[in-house]
């Protein structure tokens, strides 16, 4: 259903002001934004995407990645169609990418924040993750659900590339609990060239993350060719250390899909070399997505016993007590459950 967008203004000839993401759109009467979500009529601004989901799920949270969110919780995943990036590598295209420009056979089915909520609780889920697309995009839905959810105690999540600007990001700030966002280069070239966006908006809202006490976790899928260099990885690593040494970093693999069909796939020793960059600049917690077997467990960064041990998305063994280290009492960054 159509809602009036937050963050915008009008200006002359009935055109708009979009400033909910860092592509500040100036939409004229009738046309849509960059995200191909929020489109002016007759100089309102106004969000298509609002109480309209194209997929759910219950998940682990550890999917989302969050290893250090209530590990080994369920939590409740909506998304809307739609994206402000057009990330050649994207995993989830075929919703992404979707617009409400054109007519669609499938533009998702109608749930309201308190059927989302409801839902959440019947599969009692801990919490409420905004994924799968960009839930910048679909802010208006997600912060009216978030409300609702922190009124019901859950948590909520979002899973973002980390493009919004200050004002949405400090407003739904009292309700977010916790954030994965994609860091995906080091260069700002690259997230034009790519991704369509830039660098130091993403930089800027991790930092506003932390100010807020939102816990924060980064993923970064390493794209042979693309940001799989030293320099680049470094450079992450150094940005996320000198940020806090504590936050987690996935390093993830990559695999063939949309418009990098023909690159090949993240090798293990790509993953291997990322994870000792990250250690060299001091990072406390890195992982490794999309491989089995190995990359996934957290060991104590004090005595390197092992703190929780991880099958696949499961949770296999938790020895985290009081968020410390049973064994040498080290604190344990992350927000954890009993």
């Amino acid at each position: 259903m159509k809602k009036e967008a937050l963050f915008y203004k009008k200006t002359e000839d009935k055109c708009v002001e979009c400033y909910l993401c860092n592509h500040f759109c100036r939409i004229k009467d009738g046309e849509f934004g960059f995200c191909g979500v929020r489109q002016n009529s007759g100089g309102t601004l106004y969000t298509h995407a609002y109480g309209r989901v194209i997929a759910c799920a219950v998940d682990p949270v550890e999917k989302k990645p969050l290893y250090h969110f209530l590990p080994g919780s369920s939590t409740f995943s909506v998304a809307t169609i739609g994206c402000n990036f057009r990330c050649g590598f994207c995993q989830n295209w075929q919703i992404s990418q979707l617009s409400f420009r054109q007519p669609l056979k499938e533009k998702g089915e109608s749930l309201s924040s308190e059927e989302i909520v409801e839902s959440a609780l019947r599969y009692r889920c801990r919490s409420i993750s905004y994924t799968y697309t960009e839930p910048t995009i679909f802010f208006e839905y997600a912060f009216e659900t978030a409300r609702l959810a922190r009124e019901n105690g859950l948590y909520n999540i979002f899973v973002t590339n980390g493009f919004m600007t200050r004002e949405p990001l400090k407003a739904i700030g009292p309700y977010l609990d916790a954030a994965n966002v994609d860091l995906k280069f080091f260069k700002d070239d690259s997230y034009k060239r790519i991704c369509a966006g830039s660098l130091e908006p993403v930089l800027e809202s991790i930092r506003i993350m932390k100010e807020l006490k939102i816990w924060v976790e980064i993923t970064t899928l390493i794209v042979p060719g693309e940001n799989d260099d030293e320099a680049q990885l470094k450079g992450i690593a150094d940005f996320i250390s000198g940020l806090d040494s504590e936050i987690p970093w996935h390093v993830s693999r990559f695999y063939p899909d949309f418009k990098f069909d023909s690159h090949p796939a993240t090798s293990e020793d790509a993953l291997r070399k990322a994870l000792e960059i990250g250690k060299a600049s001091g990072l406390k917690y890195i992982y490794a997505g999309n491989v089995r077997g190995w990359g996934n467990d957290t060991p104590c960064p004090g005595c390197k016993k092992m703190l929780i041990k991880r099958e696949g998305f499961s949770v296999a063994e938790f020895n985290i007590k009081e968020d410390k280290c049973p064994y040498c009492q080290n604190a344990i960054a992350g927000v954890f459950s009993k």
